[in-house]
């Protein structure tokens, strides 16, 4: 006869599962709120590139016409539907209508950044054949940005992999207080309700885990002006329903966002052409 009647726990609260939940991006393009209508669109403004002149010879100072490119971002509609029966949630571990909600944020979440990334990814000026990460690749497309005569602002932003990220640490330039602003090893709070992106150089680094070809030997990494970038989103309009349909017993959660990117400026964008092999997991 057993003398033991062993009992299975299961813990209710769920733990949310590795996945990116929200977007990384967003904050750092020119955005617009869509009020109405299907496209957005963006005005680049400049002189294209005007000299000073002088007086002519007839007294009169010489007219121009400023430089003035219209780009349209076309929106599309993006949904995701979570649905489960009544008994599904009755006998299912955790608080699956929860669930439901924060996974489909989540997956709206990620098609901006995708969509950012995309067009990120039309830019033509880039690094030149893949090579590993280090100062000197970093440095050759501020130089590619600074002789497209790209501001070194606060608004300036390095898009990278695990792996370029992980070539960059072992700089001694990159934990050097007179280039670090926001230190990525500086103490804080023991949980983090967000990624910790830091500033190096003056610019804004974000590590991504969805960037083309990351993980292999042609990732590409990106540095970019924020105004060579725009993502248009028809953010009062978003919906994220939460339901129960009594007919046919099951529930439901669903996110919907109209939204699109556009490349603005070319010249404010260099793709970083990296090899990441040497991070990749065996």
């Amino acid at each position: 006869m057993a003398d033991t009647a062993f009992q299975t726990q299961y813990r209710q609260e769920f733990i949310q599962g590795f996945e990116q939940t929200q977007s990384l991006l967003r904050g750092t393009c020119v955005t617009e709120a869509v009020i109405k209508g299907n496209q957005a669109v963006f005005l680049v403004a400049d002189s294209g590139a005007a000299t000073a002149v002088t007086r002519g010879v007839n007294g009169l100072i010489p007219a121009r016409s400023d430089n003035l490119t219209q780009n349209t971002c076309t929106l599309s509609e993006w949904h995701d539907l979570v649905r489960k029966t009544g008994f599904n949630v009755f006998a299912s571990q955790g608080d699956q209508r929860s669930i439901m909600q924060k996974t489909t944020m989540g997956v709206i979440n990620r098609k901006i950044d995708s969509q950012i990334i995309t067009e990120l990814n039309t830019a033509t000026n880039d690094t030149g054949a893949a090579v590993t990460g280090s100062i000197n690749l970093l440095t050759k497309a501020q130089v590619i940005l600074g002789n497209n005569a790209v501001p070194w602002d606060n608004w300036i932003t390095l898009l990278a992999t695990p792996a370029f990220l992980g070539y960059l640490r072992q700089a001694p330039e990159f934990s050097n207080a007179q280039y670090v602003n926001s230190k990525p090893y500086e103490s804080g709070p023991d949980w983090r309700d967000q990624p910790v992106a830091y500033r190096y150089d003056n610019m804004m680094i974000v590590v991504h885990p969805n960037l083309p070809g990351a993980g292999t030997a042609a990732e590409k990494c990106f540095m970019y002006h924020r105004t060579a970038i725009g993502h248009a989103a028809d953010t009062k309009g978003m919906e994220t329903p939460v339901g129960y349909d009594e007919e046919q017993n099951y529930s439901y959660s669903r996110a919907s966002m109209y939204m699109g990117a556009k490349l603005l400026q070319n010249s404010g964008v260099c793709v970083i052409n990296h090899d990441g092999s040497g991070f990749a997991a065996s």
